[in-house]
């Protein structure tokens, strides 16, 4: 609408209009100029592919945040660069999944912490450094399974421990000289580093399912929850099943991505902030009600049925206002019409009405969104499987420097840093999405030298992905306690089976609940 330039999560060639966030929030233009009647002639989903092709869609999902012009589907945030998924964090870059937090940087999935560098899963801490699953923890370096501790380095399977160095107690005085020792600033040792905690991970006693405070529950990393089944990367949630990434719920089924209070949701991706009764939506937020089958409805919208980017609206169907008996009438017929006259797609898949959207109708290449993330495809295989793709991205810069030739020591770092254009090491051979080509911003560096850490070699997107590729799969396995201890009460090898996201060919040594409780608790 206003024709500045933009950053925007859609790629260039898609068809409807893309608009900043002023202009998409603006009185200046009404998305129910682009309603139109329900034509009982052809396929629902096809009618929403037509009006999908002229509503505008706001550039980014982002919510009341200031100073957050790179940033994705985040709310309450402020000065985050490259941060996506999260609300209510602070001077945070190059993360995914971050709430309530500060300081926060190359890392995935922490609650309610601040300053943290490159860790993962961990809750309610602060000052730690290449770290995993940790939970009360201060000043932590190459920790793992690590509960309401202080002071420990390439250590796991802690409890309210202090001053423990590769899982030896010390003193206060031996603890700080040990760790003290360690230069975290040089990226040659900082790679000798991560290579003994692989080490101190794998030795580590598993627990079958990091599920804490939780009852009834299957799945892997659930905190604060009730009858969560099948669910992975979740908190505070209760009677929800297969669900990702999901916040703040109850009764939620196949949701991925959500939070901030919300409640009877099915089929839908991103949605929450007093959310309720969603089913088949897109980017449902905040305070909808009553939606289905619509995309990016927001603000209060209630009762819509096939809408796109309606806001403060009640009973529209395909962008259409009706009266509420109108809305009332209709909708059931289209139900009924869903089903006699089901969409088929280019692979042949019939989609009746209780279906998610037809794949071919996402605006998003599938490289290009969390589906990559967990279930990596080829560019083959995404476009065998009739998926929308592109090629990744590549920076369309040539390298200052390559990352063979970044200085050692951030000790050895100037500010003329700031001005090069950094090759990454993958130099794009790997399945990363790698752009080729980065930048060191000013915070950034500011972060290396006040934590003391060397420049990275790899751009964000593999960084990212390598975080990824060292967490458990959204999968499951029955599989029987490893345990042969006698003094945890069972005669011989411990009989208890349950269902873990640790894969039978995995390394790790990977306990029940009780035995795993009675070594390490």
């Amino acid at each position: 609408m206003c024709k500045k330039e933009i950053i925007a999560m859609y790629p260039a060639d898609v068809p409807f209009p893309v608009y900043c966030r002023d202009c998409w929030y603006s009185d200046q233009w009404d998305p129910l100029a682009y309603g139109r009647d329900y034509d009982l002639q052809k396929p629902f989903f096809v009618q929403f592919k037509e009006l999908q092709e002229a509503v505008p869609r706001i550039a980014l999902q982002v919510s009341e945040s200031v100073n957050c012009d790179y940033a994705n589907q985040i709310a309450n945030c402020k000065n985050c660069y490259l941060v996506w998924s999260g609300s209510e964090n602070e001077d945070s870059m190059f993360s995914y999944r971050l709430h309530k937090s500060r300081r926060i940087a190359d890392s995935f999935m922490i609650l309610r912490s601040e300053n943290t560098y490159q860790a993962m899963d961990c809750t309610d801490s602060a000052d730690v450094l290449f770290s995993h699953n940790c939970v009360g923890g201060v000043d932590l370096a190459f920790c793992y399974d690590i509960r309401n501790s202080q002071n420990c380095a390439m250590s796991a399977n802690l409890r309210r421990a202090s001053h423990v160095f590769r899982n030896r107690q010390m003193d206060k005085n031996e603890y700080d000289s040990e760790r003290n020792a360690m230069d975290t600033g040089s990226y040659r040792k900082l790679r000798e580093y991560e290579r003994e905690f692989a080490e101190v991970k794998r030795k580590a006693i598993h627990k079958f399912a990091d599920i804490t405070q939780s009852v009834n529950s299957t799945g892997h990393s659930i905190s604060s929850s009730k009858n969560a089944r099948n669910c992975f990367n979740t908190d505070k949630i209760e009677d929800c099943a297969y669900c990702i990434l999901l916040n703040d719920t109850k009764d939620a089924m196949d949701v991925n991505n959500g939070c901030c209070v919300a409640e009877r949701v099915y089929e839908t991706s991103t949605m929450g902030v007093k959310a309720s009764d969603i089913k088949f939506c897109v980017d449902a937020w905040p305070e909808v009600t009553n939606a289905t089958y619509s995309d990016s409805c927001r603000n209060g919208a209630r009762d819509v049925f096939g809408c796109i980017s309606v806001r403060k609206r009640q009973y529209c169907i395909l962008n259409k206002q009706y009266t509420r008996d109108g809305y009332e009438a209709l909708v059931p017929k289209i139900i009924e019409h869903m089903n006699k006259m089901p969409y088929t797609d280019r692979q042949g898949r019939v989609y009746k009405y209780g279906e998610f959207f037809p794949p071919e109708l996402s605006p998003f290449p599938y490289g290009d969104t969390t589906a990559q993330d967990y279930f990596p495809l080829s560019d083959e295989e995404v476009q065998a499987r009739g998926f929308r793709w592109l090629p990744a991205v590549r920076s369309e810069h040539k390298p200052d420097i390559g990352a063979e030739d970044l200085p050692d020591h951030i000790k050895d770092v100037s500010d003329s840093i700031l001005e090069k254009v950094v090759g990454c090491a993958h130099q794009g051979k790997c399945s990363h999405r790698c752009v080729g080509a980065f930048k060191i911003v000013p915070e950034e560096l500011a972060l290396y030298r006040r934590m003391n850490l060397p420049l990275p070699r790899e751009c964000p997107n593999c960084r990212h992905y390598g975080r990824i590729e060292k967490r458990n799969p959204l999968r499951l396995w029955e599989r029987q306690c490893m345990c042969a201890m006698e003094k945890h009460g069972h005669a011989g090898p411990c009989a208890n089976k349950f269902q873990t996201s640790y894969a039978p060919d995995r390394p790790e040594t990977v306990y029940c609940e009780a035995c795993y409780n009675a070594e390490v608790v």
